[in-house]
């Protein structure tokens, strides 16, 4: 492949500890993963849900293909996960619990072009855990204009 596709979900850092992470691939259809290749997804209101025994990412949003015909894909459409059963039965128990939730973090192309989703086992953070991190990367930001001069 030509470059490397890196879409990253920085809002969940923001709002949640990452616990664990897991690499899935992910079901799309071929004007989806064209669109991904140009890094036309967004993924700021995604999540993930289990559907019966199937692990589901939805409301990521990924952009009609600008070169399809009449052919379009639906753009916040529910998308499969792939995983092995062991990890989804590992995430199902953990995602159950209160106050766990799966989020999805960056989607990415690996080196024979497959696109996959890494996946998170995340903790929601409070108010004043969000302030913690915004007083946290400020003070490191001080910290490196300072070595700078």
């Amino acid at each position: 492949m030509s470059k490397d596709i890196q879409i990253k979900n920085k809002r969940a850092y923001f709002d949640y500890h990452i616990l664990e992470s897991f690499v899935a691939g992910i079901a799309l259809l071929g004007t989806e993963i064209k669109s991904i290749r140009q890094g036309k997804a967004n993924m700021t209101d995604a999540f993930c849900m289990f559907i019966g025994d199937n692990l589901y990412v939805r409301n990521l949003h990924i952009s009609e293909y600008s070169h399809s015909s009449f052919y379009h894909h639906d753009i916040k459409r529910d998308r499969v996960l792939l995983l092995q059963k062991r990890e989804l039965k590992k995430l199902k128990v953990k995602g159950e619990e209160k106050g766990y939730t799966i989020v999805p973090l960056r989607i990415f192309t690996n080196e024979r072009g497959f696109a996959k989703i890494e996946i998170a086992l995340a903790q929601g953070k409070k108010e004043f855990d969000k302030r913690d991190s915004i007083k946290e990367r400020e003070s490191k930001r001080e910290m490196d204009r300072a070595l700078k001069f």
